[in-house]
């Protein structure tokens, strides 16, 4: 009897030790292949996310943070099509999700408003349909939101003029409808949506509630609303044109006056140039001392366009700064333009970011993480 049990019993302990060793799947690992698997991948852009992965941080598309976390979903113009699944709610660390020219139909998956660290959103020019989620008003680290070009229907998302943190709003070239919010980004746009005040009430539908690029139509209906409204729209018309060519007479002083220049950057202040993610304009000043006054003795390394210096923060951040020559040409500047629109976009846990930039009138300068290996230049002679 008793060996006929110790088959039973070996095979126990072998199920046993195999229950212990066994390790359950990574959550955001999960989270990503299910929104793989609800979305149609023509070019196979996708198919290194592996299920069987430890962690996704090598998968194409997704950038990480140091501590291994999903804090970046990046597949812009990739041809991707299907839906896209609420999933996306489990990588509760993603700060930055841009999904943007793509044919991605369905409605937005409410469970992005779980995602309390997202700052930038980007599902514009695609196909999502049904109405802009409620939940998006929860996303108080939000600074930067596009929704533009989409099949987007039902009134203008009340929720999002919560957040006090958004500075970029796009909306525009939907069939949303009903009074605009006073949206407290300092940039946005509603234009293209045909049904704006279409239900007949004019309460907070005018232009001049709300500050900033506001652009939209005026539907006109009959009876003895229509000539007030008309003169409304005309009202508003001549305004524009007058604030344009306002504009073209004071570019033309400037241009005649400073010469051509690319960008036009005060005489004793710095301009923020774009609004892409989280890019710090940062102070002459503040990176004067940084360096301690680009003394050559922080100097990490020099290139055509201008030499890289090691700077501390005050807060005790180790940064890199490079500070580009040849100002008077159009080199330099191309270079500043360049760096700033590519790298600030780029997706990738290999690749360099970029922490902000520095812009005044004989001033252009790049602020990157200091890489404390060298550089790539460096490692290749070595």
């Amino acid at each position: 009897m008793a060996f006929k049990l110790l088959p039973l019993f070996l095979f126990s302990l072998f199920l046993a030790k195999l229950a212990l060793s066994y390790e359950p799947r990574n959550h955001e690992v999960e989270a990503l292949i299910s929104i793989r698997e609800a979305l149609h991948d023509p070019h196979g852009v996708l198919n290194n996310w592996d299920e069987d992965s430890v962690d996704p941080c090598s998968w194409a598309m997704i950038t990480c943070s140091p501590e291994n976390l999903v804090i970046g979903l990046g597949a812009p113009s990739q041809s991707l099509s299907g839906s896209l699944s609420g999933t996306i709610g489990n990588l509760t660390n993603l700060r930055q999700v841009l999904l943007q020219n793509n044919n991605i139909s369905g409605q937005i998956p409410p469970e992005l408003g779980t995602l309390s660290k997202l700052q930038t959103l980007d599902l514009s020019n695609n196909r999502f349909s049904g109405a802009v989620p409620e939940s998006l008003g929860q996303l108080n680290s939000l600074q930067y939101l596009r929704l533009n070009n989409n099949s987007l229907s039902g009134p203008f998302p009340v929720s999002l003029a919560k957040i006090t943190q958004l500075a970029f709003l796009d909306l525009s070239y939907n069939n949303l409808s009903g009074p605009v919010p006073k949206f407290p980004a300092r940039t946005f746009n509603v234009a293209g949506n045909p049904l704006i005040c279409g239900s007949g009430s004019t309460e907070g539908c005018s232009g001049s509630a709300n500050a900033g690029p506001l652009s939209f139509f005026l539907n006109s209906s009959p009876g003895k609303h229509k000539p007030k409204k008309l003169a409304i729209a005309l009202g508003i018309s001549l305004s524009l044109v007058s604030l344009f060519l306002l504009a073209l007479g004071i570019l033309w002083l400037r241009g005649k006056q400073k010469g051509q220049m690319i960008l036009n950057i005060g005489d004793n202040q710095e301009e923020e140039l774009i609004s892409l993610g989280n890019l710090r304009n940062f102070t002459f000043r503040e990176l004067q001392i940084a360096t301690d006054n680009f003394c050559s003795k922080n100097i990490l390394g020099a290139g055509g366009f201008g030499n890289v210096y090691k700077g501390k923060l005050g807060d005790g951040t180790v940064m890199a700064v490079k500070r580009l020559k040849d100002l008077t040409g159009t080199s330099g500047e191309s270079q500043f333009r360049t760096e700033l629109e590519m790298i600030s976009l780029a997706v990738h846990r290999n690749l360099l970011r970029l922490i902000g930039y520095c812009a005044t009138q004989n001033e252009r300068l790049l602020v990157y993480p200091y890489m404390s290996n060298g550089s790539v230049a460096s490692r290749l002679r070595g």
